[in-house]
């Protein structure tokens, strides 16, 4: 009886062996100058990746602070015209003599009374949208939100503060709607005798 080749013998035997047409080849390596190109252009196309979205984020912020802008100053024109109003008001009570509100029959009083009441509501209802009124005196003089008239002299103020508001300011937010009206403490000005101190003359004995 012929002995059979054991299995493992036969494994052994065509171990190695690929089929007709192919051919054992070791796996390509890629030229270190397209490696170095592809990380280039990954490097270049995230830089233009996190550029786009910085522009987007920032225009984002930039639309919603218009927006707000828009909500906030859009009354502007409106609220100059409101403040008009008030000051009118204002000046025509400031206008009644103290004697006439004592003297005055219930009529005129209930007239006087409604006028400072519709003054107050609708300072109210103007700081409700952000629009405030400001009367500087006794404050530094700043060409930003007062406009000078003129200049006075004033003992009780230091020079370039505000000794008097001619008319009252408003502010819309952070931005000024209207200025102040004021009067300026000037410096004061330089006596004769105080120049002439200032100033010594040479000794004429001395000579």
């Amino acid at each position: 009886m012929t002995d059979r080749p054991a299995a493992h013998d036969t494994a052994a035997k065509y171990e190695g062996v690929l089929p007709e047409g192919e051919a054992a080849s070791a796996p390509e390596m890629v030229p270190a100058e397209q490696v170095t190109a592809a990380l280039e252009a990954a490097a270049e196309f995230k830089d233009k990746l996190l550029r786009t979205l910085a522009e987007m984020e920032n225009l984002r912020k930039r639309t919603e602070r218009e927006v707000a802008d828009a909500r906030q100053y859009g009354i502007a024109g409106f609220a100059r015209d409101v403040v008009g109003a008030v000051d009118n008001m204002h000046r025509a009570l400031t206008t009644i003599d103290a004697e006439l509100r004592e003297l005055g029959d219930a009529k005129v009083i209930a007239m006087i009374e409604g006028v400072e009441l519709t003054e107050r509501e609708l300072l109210k209802a103007i700081e409700k949208h952000g629009v405030k009124k400001f009367s500087p005196e006794g404050e530094k003089f700043d060409p930003n939100v007062h406009q000078a008239m003129y200049e006075v002299q004033d003992s009780d103020f230091p020079p370039g503060h505000i000794a008097q508001v001619i008319q009252a300011g408003y502010m819309l937010g952070d931005r000024v709607l209207r200025p102040a009206l004021v009067a300026v403490v000037k410096a004061p000005s330089k006596s004769p005798q105080s120049s002439a101190n200032d100033n010594p003359q040479p000794d004429s004995a001395a000579e």
